[in-house]
């Protein structure tokens, strides 16, 4: 009962937790030098981008967890099970002008997994270039900083679903 209630509020700050995290790590990133590994006279930056970034890994899990959790999947990646038909009929109403509604399992609950799916990316790299071998190293950031420039595209996408979501409001 005790973890149950703990899960509860972890699960109440989980998502503006997530936010916040993201957006230092990637705000702080432009003074990264991390090239094969964390150096003895790291920047506080790159300190904080390495174990920030491990924080935000565990965050990242856990929101997984919770999307995924109770059969919820099913909303974010229904084309997994080929239910494509909310997909397409929001796709078909942009084509004509409409703009999709958020929730079920059309376009904007897809972006949203497609979200979910660069964050983890952004995780599994990030984790692989932290314990990779100095020499895979490069390769690991390389591939890191390309997920991670597909999730602040996500995010810039996502900020404009949240204010498409805010018209259902008004409707």
């Amino acid at each position: 009962m005790a973890l149950k209630l703990l899960w509860q509020r972890i699960e109440a700050v989980l998502h503006p937790l997530m936010i916040l995290m993201s957006l230092l790590l990637i705000c702080t990133s432009p003074w990264i030098f991390i090239g094969r590994q964390l150096s003895p006279r790291a920047s506080v930056w790159d300190v904080f981008h390495v174990y920030g970034g491990l924080f935000t890994a565990l965050l990242a899990l856990m929101f997984a967890y919770k999307v995924c959790a109770a059969g919820q999947w099913r909303q974010f990646f229904p084309w997994l099970t080929f239910e494509l038909t909310p997909l397409l009929a929001d796709v078909r109403g942009l084509v004509h002008g409409q703009l999709p509604h958020s929730g079920g399992k059309g376009l904007i609950s897809v972006i949203e997994g497609v979200g979910v799916i660069l964050l983890l990316l952004v995780v599994v790299s990030g984790a692989g270039w932290y314990i990779a071998d100095p020499s895979n190293a490069l390769a690991w950031r390389s591939y890191h900083i390309v997920f991670a420039q597909g999730f602040i595209g996500f995010i810039v996408v996502h900020c404009l679903l949240a204010l498409l979501h805010l018209r259902d409001f008004f409707n």
